[in-house]
């Protein structure tokens, strides 16, 4: 596909938390990861949220919905720093991006029973 005719699109928004634009290209150059494996990406957003009532090691929470031909994919990570808790979330979803290609590939080489029949000869 040509990314000139279908541009990703990059959602991230803070809940309790002010995004500094440092930030957000931040994500932003993260994300361009994920497109890199998966050109079908529709679009993916990013939700950094502060709770400040929250243990320190859990202070920070990325949240990560990628909107793709098929089911949507969501994952969730906690951190102790918002730059940390992004690098995690994009690492997450890579490998649910990776780990979902190889299942279709190996979907597809899968030998069905439809296609032995005709390969087997029958008994005389």
């Amino acid at each position: 596909m040509n990314r000139q005719n279908n541009p990703q699109e990059v959602i991230v928004s803070g809940i309790h938390l002010d995004l500094t634009p440092s930030l957000k290209t931040f994500v932003q150059e993260k994300a361009e990861r994920l497109f890199r494996h998966q050109e079908r990406i529709i679009r993916v957003r990013v939700e950094l949220e502060c709770d400040p009532k929250q243990a320190v090691s859990h202070r920070f929470t990325a949240k990560g919905h990628i909107q793709i031909y098929g089911p949507d994919m969501n994952a969730s990570v906690s951190a102790d720093e918002c730059h940390k808790a992004v690098a995690m979330l994009i690492d997450k979803l890579d490998r649910m991006i990776e780990r979902r290609a190889h299942m279709v590939k190996a979907k597809r080489q899968r030998i069905r029973v439809t296609d032995l029949e005709g390969a087997v000869p029958e008994a005389i």
